[in-house]
């Protein structure tokens, strides 16, 4: 339709040009000739244009195949264990503290590592005027027996008087005693022959506080090794009686479970306490000659094992708000399959129910 307009267009003003041209006079025929060709230029023609390009067609893109990652499902043997290092400690240990709290300390007499024997004063506290109380205290119980034995001697038939002065002794003695009482208090005293293995963090000069551990003393004749860790989580499954791989540098061998926190002993200590929920002792059972208070060892306890049964990468179990699953790979896509999961080790997840032996199931997202 464009074309028929334009054609009619071109017509009309050759018309109505050759119409001008026939009436004008010799000066006007350059202008008319100039408008005509002016008029031609303004019209739109389908000749002036461009032909219309047919739009392209999109590349066709084929789809990127995905990578997976796959394991095959198949029978084996899955073992969970725990593993850690233990501490060989002495099962004889003594927690020093005092009874009473704000007295201040002025000593603590021995290092990490020293040798204690039964008797020993390890630590002191400010003993203020007790000493000179005593011996004043002394004095006059010995005065009071003087006058004790001056009665016998000046009132023999006098039973009352001598009584009296008896009385007048005992009462001398007994506040002696509580002095003396006093002193002692101020002294912490080791009751066993051993090491130090424990030593507070206390200044001198700082008040104590009743039952707070100062000083721990340890038996080196008598130690077993000790595994504790922060969680008691992670001593799930461990029992009394199992056997328990250990390596003591390079040598191998082999103990004994003997407490676990659901057997550790009571103890008022509260140090002893929580050390005793978040432990367990095992009992070698030989002792290499370089072992010693203080020295590690590596352990192994096995807690649950199974043979010829579904194992996968624990990568390859999937958990979403309580629901157990894997994807498979079916053809070139992937599928859900809930599962039942058993042992759960480190690596590796034992599979129940859902899986077939043989299945590809995808270990990457």
């Amino acid at each position: 339709m464009i074309r028929r307009l334009w054609k009619s267009s071109i017509k009309y003003t050759h018309w109505r040009m050759g119409t001008l041209w026939k009436k004008a006079n010799h000066r006007h025929k350059p202008f008319i000739m100039a408008a005509l060709a002016a008029s031609v230029l303004a019209l739109p023609g389908c000749s002036l244009l461009p032909k219309e390009e047919q739009a392209l067609q999109p590349p066709l893109v084929k789809p990127v195949k995905e990578n997976f990652e796959l394991y095959e499902v198949k029978k084996g043997t899955i073992t969970k264990q725990i593993s850690g290092v233990g501490t060989f400690a002495s099962d004889r240990l003594q927690y020093l503290s005092y009874p009473e709290s704000g007295g201040r300390l002025t000593a603590i007499n021995v290092m990490l590592g020293s040798e204690v024997a039964k008797g020993d004063v390890v630590a002191e506290l400010d003993k203020g005027e007790i000493e000179g109380k005593i011996r004043q205290q002394e004095l006059v119980v010995e005065k009071a027996k003087i006058a004790l034995e001056q009665t016998k001697d000046e009132k023999r038939g006098d039973a009352l008087a001598i009584r009296s002065k008896v009385l007048d002794v005992q009462k001398e003695e007994i506040q002696l005693d509580m002095l003396r009482q006093q002193l002692a208090k101020t002294k912490l005293i080791s009751d066993v022959d051993g090491i130090v293995t424990y030593i507070d963090s206390i200044k001198q000069g700082d008040a104590v506080t009743a039952y707070k551990t100062i000083v721990s003393v340890s038996d080196p004749k008598s130690i077993k090794l000790v595994y504790e860790t922060a969680n008691t989580n992670d001593l799930t499954g461990i029992q009394v009686g199992m056997t328990a791989e250990l390596k003591i540098k390079s040598t191998s061998l082999q103990g004994k479970v003997v407490q676990i926190p659901a057997t550790a002993p009571q103890s008022d200590v509260k140090a002893i306490a929580d050390k005793n929920a978040k432990s367990i002792v095992i009992v070698p059972d030989r002792l290499p000659d370089e072992v010693t208070i203080g020295t590690n060892a590596d352990i192994s306890i096995v807690t649950e094992q199974r043979e010829n049964v579904l194992v996968i990468p624990k990568v390859g179990l999937r958990s979403y708000l309580g629901r157990d699953y894997v994807q498979v790979l079916e053809g070139e896509s992937r599928k859900e399959v809930d599962v039942e999961k058993g042992i759960v080790s480190a690596t590796e997840v034992e599979i129940r129910k859902g899986l077939k032996e043989g299945q590809k199931v995808i270990l990457n997202n």
